[in-house]
């Protein structure tokens, strides 16, 4: 089974960490779970995690326009998602490129790279300066998500090894 072997450890993080919601802070513990080492497994998620950011920035305001026109129902679902930016991107408009690393580092629900790159296109940030931003939130996320996968697992169980 792909899964099992160490390429396939990868490709399965690699492929968690770039999906909306999970991103990363789920995509680390699930691969220490499944026993691979804690620097591929931290590198291999943001990796992961920025791979959709770039055509999210570029591509997403035609996507949403595209889908507009398809229908009420998918009308709808581009009114919720653009809401929820909107919501987040009051407090990111005030700092730009620190205020939009600080929301993408925070690991809370509804935060990360997927909603940071659509409040940046939201904002019609330039990639250059929303890309190096994303980057910095998803970098500081994955140490915050690595520290409590494996720091907090060498502090509570005092033997564990990453």
């Amino acid at each position: 089974m792909l899964w099992s072997s160490y390429f396939g450890k990868i490709l399965m993080t690699l492929f968690i960490s770039m999906a909306p919601v999970v991103e990363l802070r789920g995509a680390i513990p699930i691969a220490t779970a499944n026993g691979l080492d804690f620097r591929t497994a931290v590198i291999t998620a943001v990796i992961g995690n920025l791979i959709p950011v770039p055509f999210i920035i570029l591509f997403i305001r035609r996507i949403f326009g595209w889908l507009r026109r398809r229908g009420p129902k998918w009308s709808a679902l581009v009114d919720r998602l653009e809401l929820r930016a909107g919501r987040r991107a009051d407090a990111v408009r005030r700092c730009a490129f620190w205020g939009l690393a600080l929301f993408v580092a925070v690991p809370l629900p509804g935060t990360g790279a997927w909603t940071g790159a659509l409040i940046a296109a939201m904002l019609r940030m330039r990639m250059k300066r929303a890309f190096p931003s994303i980057a910095l939130g998803v970098a500081g996320a994955a140490a915050i998500v690595a520290f409590v996968t494996y720091g907090a697992g060498k502090l509570i169980f005092g033997g564990f090894s990453a």
